[in-house]
């Protein structure tokens, strides 16, 4: 999320798996929920809209005390998707605030009991199109809604094909083997029916926060079976033996486990990598599975993630950093406030104008990239690799990165802005600014070509212009942003 020279010597004095422990340790912060409450939002003026919705995410991105939480809840926001944009309820700040906090609330728990809880959210619910599914009429024809039932399997869990636990795609003849059949989803859909609001009291917000109920007219109380097993019965009873099916099948350890390697540490594992990632959360130790403290112990101690000289000398290592990611960690390395505690940063989709990606507002639930994406005609495409963040870089999303990116540096948004004062003492040696800002940007991996040529920018600004320190300190945080060796994450 983002670095301070505070929080580096932090983690030099405790050591990683230290750092990630007390991590681990810290209590929530306060909610999305209790924050907008707190702020009035839940008047009925803003029962159809989306006020205080993006000031709580980037609230909590920018200056939240617990970064590795906002971290894995970021990476599962990747690939179990809700967009605001695609909930079809009133109180959608409310709505999105809830998912998001049952991502955080879980973020350090069972994935398990993950599932469980965004089967019977609301925005979950609505943006899959599940919430008022009912049962099969054969008189007229009527089928339970297979959306949820279909990406809970292909995209929150199992994937479309067979893997072994490395991560590999298991083959026939030369042909991947499919995981499920559209006769798994259609079954499964069977398990869903019946789900709706906990009341039709939308007066307040609470109801998007509450727990689905079933409404046993429309409930499927027979039989299903996929993935070669069947619960019976109906009821939330079938639900949870529906989901402790697919939580158990072999695919999710690996599945999932892939996932979150791409979305925090590289976006090309190694099979041994992926095999040992996925055996933290087959199995923690003591015999649980879907620890998610042990899988994020696995992937960020694993000697794929801390061996630095192997990432910065290997091709395949890397990933490119997301765009609401740069932000942050722009934000968390100078300090970002926003002192009336609106943090007006807002929609940040544009890609003509801003980001090109914003917390929570992913476009559909395939999110803002895809783990199999590789840009065509590349020599990352050449080699087989994948290199998902690109699907939202081109020249257009480039450019409109850096010139919104120059207008944060040098201004921010509203009273959103950096504290630049530490290096700002450094200034009058471009030597000792550049490197601070490579250190806590971007952990030092600027080459030296870059380095040079940022130094040569910071000093074609004599130190008797005016603002000169303030504008050498922007400039060498602004091209630090801006650089292929930054951009890349190694």
């Amino acid at each position: 999320m983002g670095a301070t020279r505070t929080s580096i010597d932090a983690v030099l004095n405790s050591g990683i798996a230290g750092w990630i422990d007390a991590q681990f340790a810290r209590p929530r912060d306060t909610s999305h929920w209790d924050w907008l409450v707190s702020k009035g939002y839940d008047s009925a003026t803003n029962v159809s809209g989306q006020s205080g919705y993006d000031s709580s995410v980037w609230r909590q991105a920018i200056a939240g005390g617990d970064p590795l939480r906002q971290r894995v809840a970021l990476a599962l926001l990747d690939f179990v998707v809700v967009g605001i944009n695609g909930i079809n309820l009133s109180w959608r700040a409310f709505a999105m605030a809830a998912y998001n906090d049952v991502l955080l609330d879980h973020a350090f728990g069972n994935y398990r009991d993950l599932l469980g809880a965004i089967t019977r959210n609301a925005a979950m619910g609505s943006f899959l199109s599940f919430i008022g599914s009912r049962k099969a009429n054969p008189s007229n024809g009527q089928l339970p809604d297979e959306n949820y039932a279909r990406e809970l399997m292909q995209l929150f869990t199992l994937g479309v094909y067979q893997l072994e636990q490395d991560g590999t795609v298991r083959v026939s003849n030369g042909v991947p083997i499919e995981t499920y059949t559209q006769d798994d989803v259609a079954q499964l859909a069977r398990v869903f029916t019946g789900l709706n609001l906990a009341t039709s009291d939308n007066t307040t917000p609470d109801r998007m926060r509450q727990p689905l109920v079933l409404t046993a007219s429309a409930n499927e109380t027979g039989s299903a079976t996929f993935l070669g097993a069947t619960v019976s019965g109906g009821g939330f009873a079938a639900i949870d033996a529906a989901l402790d099916i697919i939580f158990r099948h072999p695919n999710v350890a690996p599945f999932v486990s892939r996932q979150l390697i791409q979305r925090m540490v590289t976006s090309n594992p190694s099979r041994a990598y992926v095999g040992r990632v996925a055996a933290a959360f087959a199995n923690n130790g003591s015999g649980v599975r879907g620890d998610m403290k042990a899988v994020i112990r696995a992937i960020l101690l694993d000697p794929e993630a801390r061996d630095d000289a192997a990432a910065l000398a290997g091709t395949g290592s890397g990933r490119l950093r997301d765009p609401v990611q740069r932000l942050t960690n722009w934000a968390r390395a100078f300090g970002v406030t926003s002192p009336s505690d609106a943090w007006a940063i807002g929609d940040t989709t544009s890609t003509t104008q801003r980001l090109g990606q914003s917390i929570g507002r992913a476009p559909s639930v395939f999110g803002f990239v895809r783990p199999g994406y590789t840009p065509p005609g590349t020599a990352i495409a050449q080699a087989g690799m994948t290199a998902p963040e690109f699907l939202i870089a081109s020249e257009q999303t480039n450019i409109a990165y850096i010139n919104y990116m120059q207008s944060m540096v040098g201004g921010g948004t509203g009273d959103v802005k950096a504290d630049y004062a530490a290096m700002m003492a450094l200034a009058s040696d471009s030597q000792k600014l550049v490197d601070e800002v490579n250190l806590i940007l971007a952990a030092g991996q600027l080459r030296g070509p870059t380095v040079t040529a940022i130094r040569t920018a910071v000093d074609s600004i004599p130190l008797t212009a005016s603002n000169a320190t303030l504008n050498r300190t922007g400039v060498a945080i602004l091209l630090t942003l801006a650089s292929p060796d930054y951009l890349v994450q190694k």
